[in-house]
């Protein structure tokens, strides 16, 4: 018993930092790499060792805390071998070094030391076991197109051909990248929003890919959807008034190829023979382009009367122009793939139809779309049904309803359940 709280003492009194000191807040530092960067081999190396000041944990700071997660070695064509010594690290491909080739190791800033003090920034380690170190970078931006947002942490994958050798990058947090010291010649570069964290580009995660022929330096850029095999169809339909209903399909639209009227037929479910005539097909801003043109084409033309004086419009704080307002998005954020955007903004599921006829209340229609294509450019011909509500009574404000004629009046010789006598 005594044996046994000496032993629980002793390990109660090894925890946090030894007495007589100020905690440790350093974060590791890499002291040693070999080979070292820069190095032009004259026999392949049987590993990269990267050494720190202090031991570091197996598990790392990322979405998924494997070791092999804290190094990109690049070219490699599998899942690479990195194993843990305590205060260092190796990494190896799976197939080993091989001769004639320009090896990029890239260390990123996930490891922590036992207190959880986290690498503040990475390392970068390029050695040859040939060729000369080339000055090549390429640089570029990623974007998840259909979110409309930056592709943070993207995984950038440029093969270099014909040899199919992939060398491999992250995006930063604004969806840039650079990938320094690579062979010239012609890639297909990928880029994936590599949503599961596995550094593998999925079947259903969204990625872009462009050919580019890399001299000094090139840029690229990428935006990233998820490439469907099917065509669209209708998820839902809805009216928005009497003379226009929303489509929404089950994934955005290529806006490169935009629905005409031809392509959509709206038909009365008890009668599919007869045709409402489609007077528009776009986006919620086609719709509203088109109502100011024809609302500036309604107005008056008289420019030599007097105008009546307009009272002012009425902004509310904060609103842009105002004092305190946010800048725009254009100055506020002016990154690549901010731009990006910009100049093709995310694409959408949803059409609006206008109709050069009103739909019937209480009437369901059958809607065919005959043509949409997704962003991969498949067609479909996609099929929903719209349901037309019955008008609402409306009355006066403060006055009930008129009542219902017709109904019989109630019958007021019946005792209610309240008026019953109750047996003593």
């Amino acid at each position: 018993m005594r044996l046994c709280a000496c032993a629980l003492l002793l390990s109660c009194a090894s925890q946090g930092d030894p007495p007589g000191g100020p905690p440790d807040q350093d974060p590791p530092l890499v002291v040693r790499v070999s080979p070292d960067s820069g190095a032009v081999l004259a026999a392949p190396p049987s590993e990269v060792e990267i050494g720190f000041d202090e031991v570091v944990n197996e598990r790392i700071a990322a979405q998924r805390t494997e070791i092999s997660g804290a190094v990109i070695l690049s070219p490699d064509t599998g899942v690479s071998r990195v194993s843990w010594h305590r205060d260092r690290l190796t990494v190896r491909p799976r197939g080993g070094f091989k001769p004639g080739r320009i090896y990029r190791v890239e260390l990123l800033p996930v490891l922590t030391d036992l207190r959880q003090n986290r690498l503040k920034e990475g390392r970068l380690i390029v050695f040859s076991t040939g060729p000369a170190i080339p000055a090549a970078a390429l640089r570029g931006a990623i974007v998840d197109w259909p979110g409309g947002r930056m592709g943070v942490s993207a995984l950038i994958e440029a093969v270099l051909l014909p040899d199919s050798l992939p060398y491999r990058a992250l995006a930063d947090s604004s969806g840039s990248f650079e990938m320094r010291h690579v062979p010239p010649g012609a890639y297909l570069v990928y880029g994936t929003i590599d949503q599961d964290g596995n550094r593998r580009r999925g079947p259903r995660e969204a990625y872009d890919t462009v050919r580019v022929t890399l001299g000094d330096s090139a840029a690229v850029e990428l935006y990233a959807f998820v490439h469907d095999t099917t065509g669209p169809r209708i998820r839902s339909a809805e009216v928005v008034d009497s003379l226009t209903f929303r489509l929404v399909f089950d994934r955005p639209l290529d806006p490169a190829s935009p629905l005409d009227t031809t392509m959509v037929q709206v038909m009365p479910a008890a009668d599919t023979t007869q045709r409402l005539p489609v007077r528009l097909v776009g986006t919620q801003a086609t719709l509203d382009s088109l109502r100011r043109r024809e609302a500036a084409a309604r107005a008056p033309a008289d420019s030599t009367g007097p105008r009546e004086p307009r009272a002012p419009p009425v902004v509310a704080p904060g609103a842009p122009g105002t004092p305190g307002a946010p800048a725009p998005a254009a100055t506020r954020d002016s990154t690549p793939a901010m731009r990006m955007l910009a100049r093709r903004p995310a694409p959408t599921d949803a059409r609006l139809v206008g109709l050069a006829e009103p739909l019937t209340p209480d009437t369901r229609y059958v809607i065919v779309v005959d043509g949409a294509r997704s962003l991969t450019g498949i067609p479909s011909v996609a099929r929903a049904q719209l349901s037309v509500p019955k008008p609402r009574r409306e009355t006066p404000a403060g006055r009930r309803a008129p009542a219902d004629t017709t109904r019989p009046p109630a019958d007021t010789t019946r005792p209610t359940r309240d008026t019953i006598p109750m047996d003593p």
